[in-house]
């Protein structure tokens, strides 16, 4: 089976939508001189730029972090850990660290 060729817009088309980007007051194009005169948003804001790249969001870092792996394990273990919820993952470090103790 082949692809679909896709096809471009006609020229009513375009000109509609040329229309109504020059009919939006809330967004007009921008002008040559405007983009050559543009200038990065840390230039501009640095304050705002400096505290939005330290917050940039996720989990905290950890103390002592964990590190990803693949190992191969029962089908029949997995199922039984999945349907415990959420947090199946550690729930198996658990087990995995008691066992490690012993």
């Amino acid at each position: 089976m082949t692809a679909k060729k896709r096809t471009g817009i006609s020229d009513a088309e375009e000109a509609r939508i040329q229309k109504m980007i020059a009919s939006d007051p809330d967004s007009p194009e921008l002008t040559d001189d405007q983009i050559a005169s543009a200038k990065p948003f840390s230039e501009g804001f640095p304050e705002i730029a400096q505290k939005m790249r330290k917050n940039i969001g996720g989990r905290p870092k950890s103390d002592s972090p964990k590190v990803p792996v693949s190992i191969r394990l029962d089908q029949d273990v997995i199922a039984k850990f999945k349907a415990t919820g959420p947090g199946w993952q550690s729930r198996i470090n658990e087990v995995l660290r008691k066992s490690t103790v012993q």
